[in-house]
């Protein structure tokens, strides 16, 4: 009995022993804390004093009633065209393959590969003795025919003979032309000339071939003027008209840009991809472009001169509808006060939109800070953002390794003169374009 008592008296001592070293190390506390406890918690008017504490309270009032920091931007006119992407396919303005219409043996090839030909030149002659032959025995059917009736016709006039003896040499003379125009049209099938002006591909027969109707010959190209098919999404049918011009870029031609006229929209949409075809007209006189070439296109609807733009971070979509935070004068140079419109937005580019409705030049928005800003007339504060200050130009050929007047910095001589290469042609340098003169094949009306 007398252990428990004492087990018992040395725990509450212990107990009492903690709770006193625990009150003496809370009341333990610096005059100046307390202070400003009393400054931060009392009224206006309290006993509060001392310096430290006036301020700490004043530079929490300043806490809380600064105003949330927000970037900005002004409304911008500029020059916006409305156009859309797009790729494509060059293709010839008119191409064929020769290729006959009976079978026969090669006995003239009157081209090259590569030649440029004339509607109606000559391209292929095929063994013709046997048809030739005929159109001279057509030729003299023909003359006994004719001369059978008219001998008849004197006859009947002295009635020598009947009418019906002058309508049967009539008949026989029909008939006499009518084969030797069968004879000439199987002759002239023997000869091959061009369809129209054009560039003729490789051949792929020989002088002494037998060739089988249908066969291939050649093909021939007219690349004055070439097309250039594509196909647009099928929302921009009522914007895309004959006549407009798109801006075409080949990955083979790095760095050129040819200008392109629409010429005919495909009436039919395109159930599989929802696309309407295309087809544009680009002037090829300089024969830089070639058929089958990758194109790029930039379809062109239209240009607006004074088109209202500002930075796309500033639309704020809510509920089906675009809003911006537009910032009016709020009193003080730097705080301004915001006011929520709606815009109706219309072409957007990389960073940029334009906005239709809802806003006029000169007009600020904000751009950066929208999630701080709660309700409408808040007070905000613009950042001034500053610019990067701009890199001096560096010289050549004032000092260290440049180079100046082809002399380099340690004296030695270069060698400025441009290369040749074996042909004679400057290496490095983009041959010079020829102005074009004439007529734009483009508009000619040629399809």
């Amino acid at each position: 009995m007398a252990p428990k008592v004492i087990y018992a008296t040395v725990a509450v001592l212990g107990i009492a022993a903690a709770s006193g070293a625990a009150w003496w190390y809370q009341a333990k506390t610096p005059a100046s804390t307390s202070v400003n406890f009393a400054v931060e918690g009392a009224p206006p008017g309290t006993g509060a004093t001392g310096p430290t504490g006036a301020a700490k309270g004043a530079t929490s009032s300043a806490t809380a009633v600064r105003p949330p920091s927000v970037e900005s931007a002004k409304v911008e006119v500029m020059s916006l065209t409305d156009d859309t992407q797009a790729v494509g396919s060059l293709k010839s303005r008119q191409g064929v393959t020769v290729r006959p219409e009976v079978s026969g043996r090669i006995t003239q090839l009157n081209f090259r590969d590569g030649d440029r030909v004339r509607k109606g030149q000559l391209l292929v002659q095929f063994d013709d003795q046997l048809q030739v032959a005929q159109v001279k025995q057509s030729q003299a059917e023909l003359s006994i025919a004719l001369a059978n009736h008219k001998r008849n016709q004197d006859l009947v006039a002295q009635n020598f003979i009947s009418q019906r003896s002058v309508e049967e040499s009539a008949a026989n003379l029909e008939v006499a032309r009518a084969k030797l125009a069968l004879s000439q049209a199987t002759a002239a099938r023997l000869k091959i000339m061009a369809p129209f002006d054009g560039i003729t591909g490789i051949r792929t027969v020989n002088v002494g071939d037998y060739l089988k109707d249908g066969g291939d010959i050649v093909n021939i190209e007219d690349i004055t003027a070439v097309f250039v098919d594509f196909r647009l999404p099928e929302r921009f049918q009522t914007k895309v008209k004959k006549g407009q011009q798109a801006q075409v870029d080949m990955d083979a031609l790095p760095g050129r840009k040819f200008t392109a006229i629409i010429q005919a929209i495909d009436p039919l949409v395109d159930a599989n991809g929802r696309s309407v075809g295309v087809r544009a007209c680009i002037d090829n006189r300089q024969n830089q472009l070639r058929p089958g070439m990758f194109a790029r296109v930039k379809a062109v609807f239209g240009e607006r001169e004074n088109a209202k733009v500002i930075p796309e971070e500033a639309i704020v979509p809510q509920g089906g509808k675009q809003y911006v935070i537009k910032l009016v004068d709020g009193g003080d140079k730097d705080i301004k006060k915001t006011q929520r419109v709606e815009v109706k937005v219309g072409i957007r580019r990389p960073g940029r939109v334009e906005i239709l409705e809802g806003l006029s030049e000169g007009d600020e928005v904000v751009t950066a800070g929208q999630q701080r800003i709660q309700k409408d007339g808040t007070l905000v504060k613009v950042l001034e953002l500053g610019r990067p200050a701009a890199q001096p130009p560096v010289a050549v050929g004032s000092s260290g390794s440049g180079v100046a007047g082809g002399v380099a910095a340690s004296g030695t001589s270069v060698n400025t003169a441009p290369k040749l290469n074996p042909v004679g042609t400057k290496i490095g340098l983009t041959p010079v374009a020829k102005p074009l003169t004439g007529i734009n094949p483009c508009l000619e009306g040629k399809s």
